[in-house]
């Protein structure tokens, strides 16, 4: 994924990177990556990017869930619906050894 580094901002965590929708498109295109959604089953359903699991941040067991289903050894590409929330998954995937990008601004400037 160094490719990709002169692209984005480093958040408070080396692990992290914020890209712009463009980057982001370009990224899941190009790479292996796990892909996130973050939201709600009720905004996943409206509209979502293709190839993306949803595994809802509110979950109280979405660490668990995040243990047995992602691989660490592969980059996750997170996004939710304004880049909040996926920002606090990003930390949380970080702290467990993933290397995360997140959508900056979310499904709103994914559109």
């Amino acid at each position: 994924m160094a490719a990709f580094s002169f692209f984005s901002r480093r958040s408070n965590s080396d692990k992290i990177q914020s890209l712009r929708p463009s980057e982001f498109r370009k990224l899941i295109s190009e790479s292996t990556i796990q892909l996130v959604d973050v939201r709600t089953l009720e905004e996943y359903e409206q509209h979502k990017i293709d190839g993306a699991q949803l595994i809802d941040i509110y979950n109280p067991n979405f660490e668990s869930i995040v243990e047995t289903i992602l691989d660490t050894s592969i980059p996750v590409g997170v996004y939710c619906h304004s880049g909040i929330r996926s920002m606090s998954a990003a930390r949380i995937l970080a702290k467990k050894g993933f290397t995360v990008y997140n959508l900056r601004g979310g499904m709103l400037f994914w559109r």
